[in-house]
């Protein structure tokens, strides 16, 4: 890689990671350092053909889907979450954590962690690249390698499992969230 080439690829890199890595977490279901290795090998890939992407940032989120569509076909499974701050409240009194969080908001991510955390690794990619991601379904169906048949029947059948691992987050309703002094109900909380 020429300097012209390495000084675009550093300024991408400190542009775009945090956003890529959000992906990566999710995808390594909530996994941060599983989801810094998956982003880490996915731009080591990207650097090596760098003069050649014409959308950089396409491009790494291609390699991070089918590295975690890899993953999984290896059939190996985590059966333990583990996060990198345990949910304790600084005074039992306030029900506020150290950082001021709101402990109904920390309650309801580590919920939906934990739920997403128990889906098969196939049911978790599709889940977060058709809600995290917002992409349409003939995206995701070309980016996992499938029919869009089979991502529509997918998602409904991890929003099923989702519903039964989490019968919490059924109850939670459009109203409910926004009445929620904190609107971010993303699993993960990544922090650049």
């Amino acid at each position: 890689m020429d300097a012209q080439g390495h000084e675009a690829f550093r300024e991408f890199v400190e542009n775009r990671s945090t956003a890529l890595l959000r992906t990566a977490v999710l995808l390594s279901s909530g996994d941060r350092h599983a989801g810094e290795d998956l982003l880490q090998n996915a731009l080591i890939k990207a650097a090596g053909r760098w003069h050649r992407i014409d959308e950089p940032e396409a491009y790494v989120r291609q390699i991070l889907y089918r590295q975690q569509v890899s993953r999984w076909r290896l059939k190996w499974r985590r059966r333990e979450l583990t996060v990198a701050e345990p949910p304790e409240t600084a005074d039992g009194v306030t029900g506020r954590t150290a950082d001021g969080a709101d402990a109904a908001a920390t309650e309801l991510r580590i919920l939906m962690r934990g739920a997403l955390a128990r889906l098969t690794a196939r049911q978790r990619t599709v889940l977060v690249l058709r809600y995290f991601e917002d992409l349409p379904e003939a995206d995701v169906a070309r980016i996992l390698g499938c029919s869009v048949g089979t991502v529509r029947s997918t998602t409904h059948r991890s929003l099923a499992r989702l519903r039964a691992l989490a019968p919490e987050l059924t109850a939670l309703g459009p109203a409910d969230a926004e009445q929620s002094p904190s609107r971010d109900f993303s699993p993960v909380e990544v922090r650049p």
